[in-house]
């Protein structure tokens, strides 16, 4: 593991609008619960891995920085507006500037613990480095630990992990890859939802979609059905 002292950047979109992908099943106000949900899950995880140096949330929402900062994280709203990839992006130059190295991750990792975490920081090297745990499917980038923060330059979306291989070894630097089942469980679609809730995990998440009783199972069960020969085509 390098000795670069690393912060971990949380980009938060907010309550207004989150998990739109869900809008089938779910409807605005218990999306927005998940995702808040989700992020105190992470926030909490975050405060329980001393060996990060800080936690600095992205947001522009005045819930999620209250979350954010009942967990000790620092708040910052520069670039939150420019998506997941410019709130890092922005992020990464700040943490430059202050000499930190950067593990960035979503706030909708359900799975998370804080093993996870230090997992993937003990497998980071010495500066120059990059390192990522990709999403379950290996097409999404759920963790990246750059150092310095800016080392490599990230585009973030559904397709990014092999085009984030592809840019650390542009930069000279071949990437070390993580896969860790925590980091690799987001909720983005309806057949995400329905895996989580038959995990039936004991987290903030996790109670509140078993809260939503059988009749959500019902109609992701429906929906699953639905999509499974879309999602064999894809494959």
């Amino acid at each position: 593991m390098t000795a670069t002292r690393l912060c971990a950047v949380v980009p938060i979109k907010g309550v207004v609008g989150a998990k739109q992908r869900l809008s089938a099943v779910l409807p605005a106000e218990t999306r927005s619960a998940l995702a808040m949900a989700m992020a105190e899950d992470v926030l909490e995880v975050l405060a329980q891995v001393p060996e990060l140096a800080r936690v600095l949330v992205v947001t522009a929402d005045a819930t999620a920085a209250a979350l954010a900062r009942r967990y000790g994280a620092e708040v910052t709203d520069a670039h939150a507006g420019e998506g997941h990839t410019g709130a890092v992006t922005g992020a990464a130059r700040r943490l430059v500037a202050e000499g930190f190295g950067m593990i960035t991750l979503p706030g909708d990792l359900p799975l998370l613990v804080p093993a996870d975490v230090r997992r993937v920081m003990a497998a980071h090297r010495a500066a120059p480095a990059f390192t990522i745990a990709p999403a379950r499917d290996l097409q999404g980038s759920n963790a990246i630990v750059c150092s310095p923060a800016d080392a490599v330059p990230l585009r973030f979306g559904p397709d990014s992990f092999y085009p984030h291989l592809d840019a650390a070894r542009r930069q000279g630097i071949e990437p070390t890859v993580v896969e860790v089942p925590g980091f690799g469980f987001d909720i983005d679609e309806p057949h995400d939802l329905a895996a989580f809730v038959a995990r039936g995990a004991q987290t903030r998440a996790g109670r509140l979609v078993a809260d939503l009783g059988p009749e959500l199972s019902a109609r992701l069960a429906a929906m699953v059905e639905r999509e499974a020969p879309l999602m064999e085509v894809r494959r």
